[in-house]
């Protein structure tokens, strides 16, 4: 590399010249820059693009937002009128009061009937014969004391079998409850995906229309480094891509970490936990 300069009267330039081999293959080079950004300037890369949009993932072709009901809409309809005592009356009363256990006390009720038919009523009949009581009021009250005895154990068997369905009412009623409060919260998680991945979805559309737009002006940074390939290295080229973290990874990532801090709570302390830590991540 060498190096000439002229002085004048009031200024002074140099030129910074390089071994010939060296500008040739430079000259080369940026004529091939040129060839290569004269064809492809109107032929922006982004342009083939589609724009992408997420309603319909969520909510399927020929669906709009507003064809589903409203976050808070969904909670007043699984929490309006419901009072858990009346729910719980209704949870024992369908468990006790079920085909299956009128089916067990009338199979237990054949079962004592053919017991007394063949067992019991021959015996007293055939005592009461030998004594001769069949006319006396003993009898009478004999066969009184076995029918009544007989309606005892039947209502008996059916008032215990009943009792054991307590448990499995309590149970239906805790798992009704908790069933309603899985869909309010599930709905919630998918609502506050569906606007992050929106907001995602939108950036992520502007972001490639704004190169388009840029495309002319970005081609051009390759012809201006390659011009300055023989200063050295240099950070020259526009960037647009933006900074900001995605909406729908911090969702993501505020639900992990909300059930992950909810999962010390039993029960359904992890889907509130996730649906939390969810809401978190917008802040």
């Amino acid at each position: 590399m060498g190096g000439g300069g002229t002085t004048g009267s009031s200024k002074q330039t140099s030129t910074v010249r390089y071994a010939p081999y060296v500008e040739e293959h430079h000259t080369m080079f940026l004529e091939r820059i040129d060839y290569h950004v004269l064809m492809n300037i109107h032929n922006s890369p982004h342009a083939r693009l589609k724009p992408f949009t997420v309603d319909e993932g969520f909510l399927g072709v020929g669906y709009v937002l507003s064809e589903f009901p409203a976050l808070f809409d969904m909670f007043g309809k699984f929490m309006a009128g419901l009072d858990i005592e009346v729910l719980a009356d209704q949870m024992v009363y369908a468990a006790v009061n079920t085909e299956v256990i009128s089916d067990l006390v009338s199979a237990e009720a054949a079962i004592l009937n053919d017991h007394v038919d063949t067992k019991i009523l021959p015996k007293f009949l055939t005592g009461m014969r030998d004594i001769n009581a069949v006319l006396s009021s003993s009898f009478v009250m004999g066969k009184a004391n076995i029918a009544e005895s007989q309606t005892k154990a039947i209502e008996k068997y059916s008032g215990e079998l009943r009792y054991r369905m307590l448990p499995i009412a309590h149970a239906r009623w805790e798992r009704h409850l908790a069933w309603n409060q899985s869909v309010i919260s599930s709905y919630a998680s998918i609502m506050q995906l569906f606007l992050a991945a929106r907001l995602d979805n939108r950036s992520f559309n502007q972001n490639f229309k704004v190169r388009d737009t840029l495309w002319p002006f970005t081609i051009l940074d390759f012809q201006r480094a390659a011009l300055g390939a023989l200063q050295g290295a240099s950070n020259s080229m526009t960037s647009i891509e933006g900074g900001e973290t995605s909406q729908l990874s911090g969702v993501v990532g505020g639900a992990l970490s909300g059930a992950a801090a909810g999962s010390v709570v039993p029960g359904w302390g992890t889907a509130i936990g996730a649906v939390v830590g969810a809401a978190a991540s917008f802040l």
